[in-house]
């Protein structure tokens, strides 16, 4: 019976760990899609920027901005070119989207 217990409770942690895998794997795939239609137009698809004067996201500067940083850069836009997507995105979308940001540094 003991046996049993244990085998179930692996069962169930193992099926915890595999939503968690897919779920961040979605997260991913709509971060990319949010990137590509709201951001790649001025930043450039591969984030490196130069249109209209962006920056590079893989620069030092923009690594050395925090999550924090980027969240309200995103929530209040950078006038007078950026937008605001405060009401536009949902939080999770803009901590999905800092998330890809920071993976054009990588």
């Amino acid at each position: 019976m003991q046996n049993l217990s244990l085998r179930m409770g692996l069962v169930v942690l193992f099926a915890c760990g595999l939503m968690a895998v897919c779920s961040s794997a979605a997260a991913a795939q709509d971060a990319a899609a949010t990137y590509k239609t709201k951001c790649a137009m001025c930043h450039g698809a591969d984030g490196k920027g130069g249109k209209m004067g962006t920056k590079d996201f893989a620069s030092p500067e923009i690594k050395a901005e925090s999550d924090a940083q980027l969240t309200e850069t995103i929530t209040k836009g950078k006038p007078p070119k950026m937008p605001s997507y405060d009401g536009k995105l949902k939080d999770t979308e803009i901590k999905d989207l800092v998330a890809y940001i920071r993976s054009f540094a990588k």
